[in-house]
């Protein structure tokens, strides 16, 4: 049964286009839901079939008949999760490197998605197909902390709450070099690299990007940072420190061979042996979707990353 949503359109939001006034208004969507919902016909402003450009008037009202979500075709796989915390509406994963979110080209089983499907039976389907609510993501070989919505009410609070920047990331970072100064912020626009597209850059047409580090540690030709993440770009930290002249250690898109930098043979070795980018999801901090309590965790390190700033640290 599809679900009805009658929205007003407030002043604030006049002269905005459509598309962008439902994912403004709208329990949860993203833009691009909101574009597949208006092409696909379940829209009208006003009693019209609109265009998703179609610009809207304060008052105006809209009508979306939200469909079912459609049946995914994944098939759930028994995997097992590193789960940290697991209520009736959210469940919160410390991920482990080399694992991917979601069935893709390349990666069609063994996925998060496999597993959480398996898991969890009845889960949000927002994102227009049957599917966990996967709220936000981290990188096939970023270590650390997840949350994931278990229902829609709480997939919609949640995507709200990321929207508003009121959940709190914090990873660690083992960054080549030593920054000046113990803490900074790098505000600088994210968007596809114009030649390499598997790989994102610091371009003047990015969107707006902020990430606050500090440092932790400090070693001979390397680091280990905190970044705080304000907006949430992909590979945001990682473009950001490359931006810096700190690259992550092991971090094949942006690092290149900066290891060759150490003068110790033993840690050059080890960063140049490092088999993925050196972060780790660390510290999550947001308010629990249903009750509004506020939820810290914080995952230890991997064993790698462990085992990396050991020798980092050696001789020091």
């Amino acid at each position: 049964m599809s679900r009805s949503h009658r929205l007003t359109v407030p002043p604030k939001l006049h002269g905005a286009r459509l598309d962008v006034c439902l994912a403004r208004l709208g329990p949860g969507w993203t833009r691009s839901r909101a574009r597949r919902l208006i092409d696909g016909g379940h829209v009208t402003l006003d009693g019209e079939q609109p265009r998703p450009s179609a610009p809207v008037t304060a008052g105006a009202t809209i009508v979306v008949e939200e469909p079912d979500p459609e049946p995914s075709g994944i098939e759930p796989e028994a995997m097992e999760l590193a789960i940290v915390f697991e209520d009736e509406h959210i469940l919160v994963l410390d991920k482990p490197a080399g694992l991917v979110i979601h069935p893709a080209t390349g990666n069609p089983s063994g996925t998060l998605v496999n597993a959480l499907l398996h898991h969890c039976r009845d889960l949000s389907g927002i994102g227009g197909v049957e599917r966990p609510g996967i709220v936000h993501r981290l990188d096939k070989d970023t270590t650390g902390l997840m949350v994931v919505a278990k229902n829609d009410s709480a997939h919609q609070r949640l995507a709200l709450s990321f929207r508003r920047r009121q959940v709190r990331k914090t990873y660690l970072a083992v960054c080549y070099g030593n920054p000046s100064g113990d803490e900074g912020v790098v505000d600088a626009p994210i968007g596809r690299h114009p030649r390499e597209r598997q790989r994102m850059a610091v371009t003047p047409s990015g969107r707006p990007s902020r990430t606050l580090w500090k440092i932790r540690e400090r070693f001979e030709g390397s680091c280990l940072l905190a970044c705080t993440l304000v907006t949430g770009r992909t590979h945001q930290i990682r473009v950001h420190m490359a931006h810096l002249g700190h690259a992550l250690v092991g971090d094949p898109l942006y690092a290149g061979r900066q290891w060759r930098n150490l003068a110790d043979p033993r840690k050059a070795a080890a960063c140049r042996d490092f088999p993925r980018q050196a972060l780790h999801s660390w510290r999550l901090e947001l308010a629990h979707p249903a009750t509004g309590e506020i939820l810290s965790f914080e995952a230890p390190l991997p064993a790698d990353m462990e085992g990396l700033l050991e020798t980092l640290r050696s001789g020091d």
